[in-house]
């Protein structure tokens, strides 16, 4: 017995010692070789898992070495090892020494890397507005890369996947999702079954929110089968505790209880205190629902721990709701309510903190596009008036030339001239048109027009060619103004709805219902704000569906300091519509809904009340879907 334990102990000595020669002959070829790619110098380490003493050795000998990129390396190590056992601030600094080092050496390889770490590490503190700048920092470096090869447009998958998770962590679980997929596209083109992994993770938790369990539990085992053919125990773990989630949610409580309790020793392993204290939250909760209350208050004790040792926000949320739910069936409901505001004081806090600084951030981004928009504007009438001024000093020299000499060579030469500059001018303006019309609109309401004209019914031509220039002159009108009054919107979403109608061959019964008391004139409105909703409620609502097609517009008085509006459409409703279109083979890609939100921010910005837009899912009483209302609340001051 004794000679087998020196034997076994001479083993595991001699394969520790083999283990470290080798990754003492990595550190040492790599600083050999001296590789000037960030990418490349990964790959060459891509087998090694690092201990925290070849991490400080790889650092101290890169330092010896002037090594810069084998420095920047070493921190990015190092601020991961401090991540992964949620040593947030340590993390930090170590990634802010690699941001500067990679930036003094000019490596964008480097650069990018750490600016989505960075990223990450701030999301995970729930800094939502930090994570955003860096990892907007990296787009905005890959954006500029010309024919960006496999590594870069990993880098351009997380950074999209974060801003995605940026939106999950404020419940804009819809932006999420769009974010996701375009994450997925890239990934599958990669093959990159890491990158895989983590997107379809999270789209099943942005449709478990959405309240959509099948499409969560689908993403979830595709999530798992992607990180079990790349043996990856942590993402075993965030699986198998969403997983478990979702089935106590369905009422599978034995089955979610051994789902989790299956991967607890796993998770202990992988020393990672985040989804450590996921997966307790988890278990505690599962065995509240098996009347296993001892079982469960020991775990989430040991949850909320973790949480308030090392500052997670969500983990704390969690396991306050969970020990309030488990307080209630002990029936010590001093305790449970305790628990309950615990809960949502965290999340109220955390969330109202979050949108405070998305939405200045989102008003900064807003705000520097206008600028923008603004100084080409100024520029294109700079250029229009010296071509206007040139174009009168031209006419006067020609004129006293002309009278003077009765040259007809001087004034070809003029008319030459005047017809360059005519035509400058015209390019101008119409560029200058161009950026407030939509093409696609004006195409199709003129091609509508075009067929009453082939049918010779001259009427209905003559009717909607008045109708469509009168809408044209109001948009034009609306370009050059910042707001109208709310009689003039109206009047020209009235012309709007009645060209559009010829699509549906006028099917489409619009109307409009205004309150008594309601002074329109005196009520001001950004131009072209409703647009958007009808738009959308005839495009995803109504023209997938059969029958009567039917769109409302309502504005009454909720208060002497707010008016709400209401449109409402008897459609298909949201839901079918995003399946319908997640089926079409081409997408457009829409971004009204969201630049309408900025602009009506934007517009209340110096109000004392902020605007509200919701939307109703409206269904019958066998909960068939029956159309979807949306709701602007706007201030009056």
């Amino acid at each position: 017995m004794r000679l087998f334990l020196k034997t076994l102990l001479f083993f595991c000595i001699t394969v520790g010692c083999f283990a470290q020669s080798k990754v003492d002959s990595l550190i040492t070829s790599a600083l050999d070789k001296k590789e000037e790619n960030y990418f490349e110098l990964q790959k060459h380490f891509r087998r090694v898992r690092f201990t925290n003493e070849e991490i400080d050795n790889l650092l101290d000998r890169s330092k010896k070495a002037r090594y810069r990129l084998g420095e920047v390396f070493a921190y990015n190590l190092q601020g991961r090892a401090r991540r992964n056992i949620t040593e947030y601030y340590k993390a930090e600094e170590r990634y802010k020494l690699a941001l500067e080092l990679s930036r003094k050496i000019k490596s964008v390889e480097a650069e990018v890397v750490t600016l989505n770490q960075l990223g990450v590490i701030y999301r995970r503190q729930d800094k939502v507005r930090g994570a955003l700048n860096y990892h907007q920092a990296a787009l905005a470096i890959l954006s500029k890369l010309e024919n960006p090869n496999k590594d870069f447009k990993v880098s351009h998958s997380i950074s999209i996947n974060s801003i995605g998770n940026i939106y999950l962590a404020i419940k804009q679980y819809e932006l999420a999702l769009d974010k996701f997929e375009e994450s997925i596209r890239i990934q599958e083109e990669l093959n990159d079954l890491r990158g895989l992994a983590i997107n379809h993770q999270n789209i099943g938790y942005a449709y478990q929110n959405i309240g959509d369990l099948d499409l969560a539990l689908e993403n979830y085992n595709k999530s798992l089968e992607y990180n079990n053919l790349n043996k990856s125990s942590l993402g075993k773990v965030i699986c198998h505790n969403s997983i478990s989630n979702v089935l106590i949610k369905q009422g599978k409580y034995n089955e979610a209880y051994n789902y989790i309790n299956e991967v607890v020793p796993v998770a202990k392993g992988l020393e990672n205190r985040y989804y450590l204290s996921e997966v307790y939250n988890t278990l505690g909760w599962s065995l509240i629902k098996l009347n296993k209350l001892k079982d469960a208050e020991d775990y989430l004790y040991k949850s909320l721990k973790i949480g308030t040792d090392n500052n997670i926000p969500s983990s704390l949320t969690v396991s306050y709701l969970h020990l309030s739910e488990l307080h209630q069936k002990e029936r010590n409901y001093k305790e449970a309510l305790e628990h309950f505001q615990s809960s949502i004081e965290i999340d109220k806090k955390t969330f109202n903190e979050k949108n405070v600084r998305w939405v200045t951030n989102l008003m900064s981004n807003f705000e520097d596009e206008v600028k923008s928009n603004e100084i080409v504007r100024l520029d294109r009438e700079k250029k229009i008036a010296e071509l206007n001024l040139t174009k009168s000093r031209n006419i006067l020299i020609i004129t006293f030339v002309s009278l003077a000499l009765f040259s007809v060579v001087l004034y070809s030469i003029y008319r030459q001239r005047l017809l360059k500059n005519d035509k400058k001018i015209l390019m101008l303006e119409q560029e200058a048109l161009q950026s407030q019309m939509n093409p696609h609109f004006v195409f199709n309401a003129l091609n509508s027009i075009k067929l009453y004209i082939i049918n010779n019914e001259q009427k209905n031509a003559v009717y909607y060619l008045n109708k469509f220039s009168k809408l044209i002159r109001n948009i034009l009108d609306a370009s050059k103004v910042k707001e109208v009054s709310l009689s003039e919107e109206l009047s020209t979403m009235n012309l709007y709805m009645s060209i559009e109608n010829i699509r549906f061959s006028n099917e489409i019964e619009y109307s409009e219902k205004v309150d008594e008391n309601i002074n329109l004139e005196g009520i001001k409105v950004p131009p072209l704000i409703l647009q958007p909703f009808l738009e959308n409620a005839i495009w995803h609502g109504l023209s997938s569906k059969k029958g009567s097609k039917k769109v409302s517009l309502e504005v009454h008085k909720v208060s002497d300091d707010f008016i709400q509006i209401d449109i409402e459409d008897n459609g298909v409703g949201r839901e079918q519509a995003f399946k319908i279109k997640k089926n079409k083979s081409l997408n457009r890609k829409s971004i009204g809904i969201d630049l309408t939100k900025q602009r009506l921010q934007n517009f209340t910005n110096e109000f004392k009340d902020d605007f509200a837009l919701n939307y109703y899912d409206l269904k019958d009483k066998e909960g068939n879907a029956t159309g979807t209302k949306v709701s602007i609340k706007i201030p009056l001051s």
